[in-house]
């Protein structure tokens, strides 16, 4: 194979690979500047697909913030893999200080704490009777839920318009860098 290393790396190398990227965590965000920097679109387009993807993380739906995400900047008319970007921003890093942020602001709302104590994972509950097994999950999810919708519009607000001004400049200096280029002197 291409590009494939010689000698295989050790199962925990490769593990810690991917906790903390070896080339650092500041390369690792440059990389992903430029990727984002340089998606083909509009600033509008590239911010608000990144400000969708940044918003969903802040919901309780692990396994579906692709999917809103896509969702949102579809109705929003932005880019869709800048979305896919945005929701880096929830990771295994993220996720706790999200559902703590949420979960106060959801309980400020409603005017109740967020449940501390959840149902243990039963297969056989689940399979025999799903709605009443899951909707006693509803008093740990539903504070996460409420306090996220206005976590997640300040958010949007927050991600768009720093990007949209980042991604302006970048595309202004690009361009007058190219031109600067083609002149000859």
């Amino acid at each position: 194979m291409l590009f494939r290393r010689r000698d295989r790396l050790p199962m925990w190398k490769t593990f810690l690979g991917w906790l903390w990227p070896r080339s650092g965590l500041k390369r690792a965000s440059q990389y992903l500047w430029h990727r984002i920097a340089r998606l083909p679109g509009t600033p509008h387009s590239i911010a608000a697909g990144v400000a969708a993807g940044a918003a969903v993380s802040f919901t309780p739906f692990l396994g579906l913030h692709f999917l809103m995400g896509f969702a949102v900047a579809w109705l929003t008319r932005a880019n869709l893999l800048a979305s896919a970007i945005g929701t880096a921003v929830g990771n295994p890093w993220t996720f706790p200080f999200i559902f703590a942020l949420t979960g106060q602001v959801g309980g400020l709302i409603l005017g109740d704490t967020v449940a501390t104590e959840f149902p243990a994972w039963n297969w056989e509950a689940l399979l025999g009777d799903p709605v009443t097994y899951l909707s006693a999950f509803l008093p740990l999810v539903f504070p996460l839920l409420v306090g996220g919708i206005p976590v997640a519009i300040i958010v949007w607000v927050l991600f768009y318009f720093s990007f949209k001004g980042l991604l302006t400049g970048y595309h202004a200096a690009r361009a007058s860098r190219r031109l600067a280029k083609k002149k000859p002197q």
